[in-house]
């Protein structure tokens, strides 16, 4: 058996409590990383630190409770992975939050929190950790966007327009750190079965097979996505396997963006 594709690589994870954040997680310890967890959810960071014990008793696991739009947690998140793990190898931007207002109807407030968090949040964690990233010779930042910044949907322009910029975004890092060795891209995710959508369907009286069967004509595939399957091309990314990639967008959706 070969080594692990992330051994002796340390990696710091945002919207780690939950979801495809989680999910990456595990398949990031699975591959030999250590890894740092940020999430604004301590009650989730925990049970994700405690479920990815359990699998790997061995791992190398640190967390902090952070809110990505609190530029100097960001920095103590930084500061804390590296002083537990002396590097910081890769950076994967994976908080977010959502919105449901129509844009026409979306007040300032709402416009600057999602903006806060799915935006600038990722710069914070860029600024703090791009002087490590640069150090380490292969750094690499994974940002996870959204199949919907490609395509075009009613009902969430608040969201889609954060994740498109997000894609921006990765393109001008790339442009700015290919001399420092860093490489950028972004993964877009479609439609996938995260405990967020677990718990919003079960908040309105749906079981977990009603909730399935409302995404079949939502892609090529006719189904949700498992967090893993979106966790996968994001360690893909963030590997070595992945050398010559930057400044990329790999959309993961199942092909919604063609349907």
């Amino acid at each position: 058996m070969g080594q692990a594709r992330l051994q002796g690589q340390v990696a710091l994870i945002t919207g780690a409590g939950s979801g495809i954040g989680a999910a990456t997680a595990h398949v990031f310890c699975q591959e030999g990383a250590a890894v740092f967890l940020v999430d604004a959810n301590m009650q989730a960071l925990t049970r994700t630190q405690q479920a990815l014990l359990l699998a790997f008793p061995e791992a190398q696991l640190r967390c902090l409770e952070a809110d990505v739009t609190d530029r100097d947690l960001a920095q103590q998140a930084v500061d804390d992975c590296v002083a537990a793990f002396a590097g910081l190898d890769i950076l994967v931007n994976n908080a977010a939050m959502r919105n449901y207002s129509p844009a026409a109807e979306a007040t300032s407030q709402e416009w600057q929190a999602i903006v806060g968090v799915n935006l600038v949040g990722i710069t914070h964690y860029c600024h703090a950790a791009l002087p490590h990233l640069r150090r380490s010779g292969h750094g690499s930042i994974v940002n996870v966007s959204s199949c919907y910044a490609v395509k075009g949907r009613k009902g969430m322009a608040l969201y889609d327009a954060t994740k498109a910029a997000q894609l921006a975004l990765t393109r001008s890092l790339a442009c700015e750190e290919a001399v420092h060795g860093v490489r950028v891209n972004a993964v877009c995710p479609g439609s996938t079965l995260t405990d967020f959508h677990v718990g919003r369907a079960q908040q309105a009286g749906k079981s977990v097979e009603q909730l399935k069967t409302e995404r079949k004509d939502s892609s090529l595939l006719g189904r949700w996505a498992a967090p893993e399957e979106i966790a996968w091309p994001i360690l893909w990314l963030a590997s070595a396997e992945a050398s010559f990639i930057t400044g990329t967008t790999l959309v993961v959706d199942g092909g919604l963006h063609i349907v």
